[in-house]
Parts: C-alpha cells; sequence; structure tokens
C-alpha cells in the first residue's frame, strides 16, 4: 500500500483538533462553568459528570453499531458521520454552555439533557474518526504518523485553552458571555476543520462487507482477545491518567503553591507532542508498538512517584514528576491508536470481517469508563484527605490526599496496564504475519473466482475465503 501524503495526515489530525473543542471544552471548563455560572451544587454537578460519561461510553457501543451497518459509495463508509454529524456536534457544545436561569432543578434537567445530548453527538462523530485510521493504511509506521497527527491535533487544542482560555476564568469576570462567545467561536472553526478531515483523509484499505450484521459484531469482539487485553490494559492507564489530570490544578495551586506554572506546564506539553510526532514513527518501526506503550507507561509511572513522594517544599521536583508523567502519557497515547488499528486486522483474521465501528467503539468504551472513574477516584481522595474549596489553606492531610490522586494512583494503576500488555500477543512480527496471510486468502479466492464467505471464522490451521485488506 502506498504510503500516506502529508495532506491526508494533517487532515487526520484535525479531525481531532475539531473533536476536542467539543470534548476537552466541556472536560476543562464545564464543573466550573455548572457550579459557578449555572448555580448547580457541586455535588450535584459531580454526580451529573459521572452517569453523564458513563452514558457516553454505551453510547459508544450504539454508535459503532450504527456506523458498521452503513457505507456509501461516493464517501466510505466513516466520513459521511464527520461531514454531517460535525454541526449538530458542535452546536450542541454551545447548548451546553448555555444553561439557562429556571432554577437549580430546572438547570440541572436542561444539564443532564444537553450534555447527554452531546455525549451521543460526539460518539456518532468520533467512533467514525476514530476508526477511519485503520481503513487509511495497514502499515505501522504509517498508523504511527495518523496517531502523531491526532496527538498534535488534539494538543493543540488543549493547550490553547489552557494558556489562553483558562486565564480568562477568574472571580468577577462575567463568564457567560466568555463562554458563549468562545463556543460560537468553536462552532465556526470546528465545522471548517471537520469538512478538511472529510475531504482530505480517504479510506484505501479494501472491504469486502461494508454493511456489518449484528452478529459478525459480536463475533469479532467474542474472538478478539488482544483487542480485550488493550482495552482492559487502556481502562487502567486511562484511569490513572484521568485521577491526575483531574487534579493537576491542585497539585500545582495547593500543594506546590505555583498556580503560574499551569501555563507553563501546558506549553511544555505542546512542544513534547511535537517532539515525539516527529520521531514516534521510527521508534515504533525499531522498537516495536508494544514496547514503546510498556516502556513509555513506566515513565510515567516514575513521574507518579516523584509527585507522590517529593514535599510540598520542593517546588521543582515535585513539577519535574508531572513533567515526566506528561513524557509517558503523551508518548502512550501517539502509539495506542496504532494499536487499536491493528486489532481490525486481527478480527479480520479471525472472522473474515472487517469491523472497524464496534471495534473502535469497545475501545472507546473502555477509555471513556476509566476516564469516569478516573475523575470519581481522584475527587474521593480529595474528600478523604479532607480538602477545602474557597482558596482555604490546606491541611497536610488534605495536600496528602491530592498527592495520592495527582501520584500514588496513577503510578499504582499505570502498573497494573503494564501487568497486562505484558501478555499482549498481537505483536509487530504477528501483526504482519496476519497481513500476509489475509492477502493470500484474497488471492486465492480471486483465482478461483468464487466470492468470499465473509462469515466463515478463520484460524491460522483452516483460513477462511474472507474478504482482505488490499492496496489500491
Amino acid at each position: 500500500m502506498k504510503k500516506l501524503n502529508k495532506l491526508s495526515i494533517v487532515g487526520y489530525g484535525a479531525g481531532d483538533a475539531a473533536n476536542n473543542l467539543a470534548f476537552t471544552t466541556a472536560t476543562m471548563f464545564l464543573l466550573v462553568y455548572y457550579t459557578d455560572v449555572a448555580g448547580i451544587s457541586a455535588a450535584a454537578a459531580g454526580t451529573l459528570l459521572l452517569v453523564v460519561r458513563l452514558f457516553d461510553a454505551f453510547a459508544d457501543v450504539f454508535a459503532g453499531r450504527i456506523v458498521d451497518r452503513t457505507y456509501s459509495k461516493r464517501f466510505g463508509k466513516f466520513r459521511p458521520f464527520i461531514m454531517f454529524g460535525s454541526i449538530p456536534l458542535l452546536l450542541l457544545s454551545m447548548a451546553v454552555f448555555s444553561v439557562p436561569q429556571i432554577g437549580e432543578s430546572g438547570a440541572l434537567l436542561y444539564a443532564y439533557v444537553t450534555y447527554a445530548a452531546l455525549g451521543l453527538a460526539y460518539s456518532l462523530v468520533n467512533i467514525p474518526y476514530g476508526s477511519l485510521a485503520g481503513a487509511m493504511t495497514q502499515d505501522p509506521g504509517e498508523r504511527a504518523k495518523l496517531g502523531s497527527a491526532r496527538m498534535v491535533g488534539a494538543l493543540l487544542v488543549s493547550s490553547g485553552l489552557g494558556i489562553f482560555v483558562a486565564p480568562l476564568i477568574k472571580p468577577g469576570a462575567d463568564l457567560q458571555t466568555t463562554f458563549t462567545t468562545i463556543t460560537l467561536v468553536f462552532v465556526v472553526i470546528g465545522t471548517a476543520l471537520y469538512f478538511f478531515t472529510a475531504l482530505t483523509a480517504k479510506e484505501r484499505v479494501h472491504r469486502e462487507v461494508p454493511n456489518v450484521t449484528l452478529k459478525q459484531s459480536l463475533d469479532t469482539l467474542k474472538t478478539n482477545k488482544p483487542l480485550l487485553m488493550l482495552c482492559l490494559s487502556s481502562f487502567f492507564f486511562l484511569t490513572g491518567y484521568l485521577a491526575l489530570t483531574s487534579v493537576q490544578l491542585y497539585y500545582l495551586r495547593d500543594v506546590l503553591g505555583r498556580l503560574d506554572l499551569y501555563p507553563v506546564l501546558s506549553i511544555i506539553q505542546l512542544a513534547l507532542t511535537f517532539v515525539l510526532a516527529a520521531f514516534m514513527p521510527k521508534l515504533v518501526r525499531n522498537v516495536g508498538k508494544k514496547r514503546v506503550y510498556i516502556y513509555s507507561s513506566l515513565i510515567s509511572v516514575a513521574g507518579g512517584a516523584i509527585i507522590f513522594f517529593t514535599p510540598a517544599s520542593q517546588v521543582w521536583i515535585g513539577f519535574s514528576g508531572l513533567v515526566i508523567s506528561v513524557v509517558g502519557v503523551l508518548a502512550v497515547n501517539i502509539v495506542v491508536w496504532a494499536l487499536e488499528a491493528d486489532t481490525v486486522e486481527y478480527g479480520e483474521w479471525k472472522t473474515g470481517v472487517r469491523t472497524e465501528g464496534i471495534t473502535y467503539a469497545l475501545f472507546s468504551f473502555t477509555r471513556k469508563s476509566g476516564q469516569a472513574v478516573g475523575g470519581a477516584l481522584a475527587a474521593y481522595a480529595l474528600a478523604l484527605g479532607g480538602y477545602k474549596s474557597g482558596g482555604a489553606t490546606q491541611t497536610a492531610d488534605a495536600v496528602f490526599g491530592i498527592q495520592i490522586a495527582a501520584g500514588a494512583l496513577p503510578a499504582v494503576l499505570t502498573i497494573l496496564a503494564v501487568l497486562v500488555m505484558t501478555k499482549y500477543t498481537l505483536t509487530d512480527a504477528k501483526h504482519a504475519e496476519i497481513l500476509q496471510e489475509i492477502q493470500s486468502r484474497r488471492t486465492k479466492t480471486a483465482y478461483a473466482g468464487t466470492p468470499a464467505d465473509a462469515g466463515q471464522p478463520a484460524d491460522a490451521a483452516t483460513p477462511a475465503h474472507a474478504g482482505t485488506p488490499a492496496g489500491r
């Protein structure tokens, strides 16, 4: 298969920039908007975020089935969702930050409905977007490039939010006008980015079965052990990562006493993303995706240990722990998308059917579940430490609770993620063998002049004459 051109790689990265205009804006600012602008209590808002994020996880599975059942001869399988779902998604993002003043009960009901609708709309765009990478190329290095582009797009937005938007969220500011203006601008920018993705990032992997039945989707999930292992590892990793990100501000403000370092950390994240994106494809080719995932995770563990054990008085050592954690997290988040794409071919090898939609949906389901659990664990750690809101000086127990959430929890959970990943069998060498066998089946089927039986299970000993990917 030919190498991807630069425009298609940039176009794919633009899609995740658009995704994060909706997703990261909500994760960074929605809690403060609900409590400080909409007048919803912190407890009610916390419960809302947990419930709706779990709903989002199930919405991903629903979206995966919709994607697998859909196919357009003109636009392919995934791009129609990106084009036609983008505007409703971005308008719902604006609606979420426009809670009317109708009392706390009315505001809470409005918040539940709009945030849940935003989650469903996001799933119907993000699942096709994430699945698109596996349909663009089967080359490990090229998939690493797509993962890098995706991470750059996401970090450009999240860093921009941290550097330029976060300073606007200050006491006494007209936050409703601020959020209304920001989300309206994001509607325009996000729509342009999504359509740029749809016009440049095209599917090139051949499929014999464009519309996948429910039985074929379930067969893929039942037989795809590498996917299940990757999902479990990612659940642990994302739970720890979200615990860290949920209390990152608290750690800088209440433990180190240096909230001014928050924009600095955002700039460092952005710079590290470009550095990692530049050499990650080569690293993947030389070391392998599985090893990169494990080694990067261990770097994150080291950072968590530094955060947990460093006294509050040692500002720069504690900050260095945050930076080290970020290095590991960024590297994992780049390579993990290439690993997920590989599991699509494994599922096709076992069942004869490509099911990008439900494969990515299950992966996203576990990631979102980890995000929900990680945020909740971080909040529980704060509560157990006796954290006091309102800018009060924190007790030693409260500081210890923050260090647990920012350092110990991520480190322990990431170690669990590594232990699971050591049992992951779909190495790059195995993936290459699977691609060769799938191609061989396709060649034999074409030579015999008979249609492939897409539903027949396959294994290494008894290959099925099934649909296979081929370069165009």
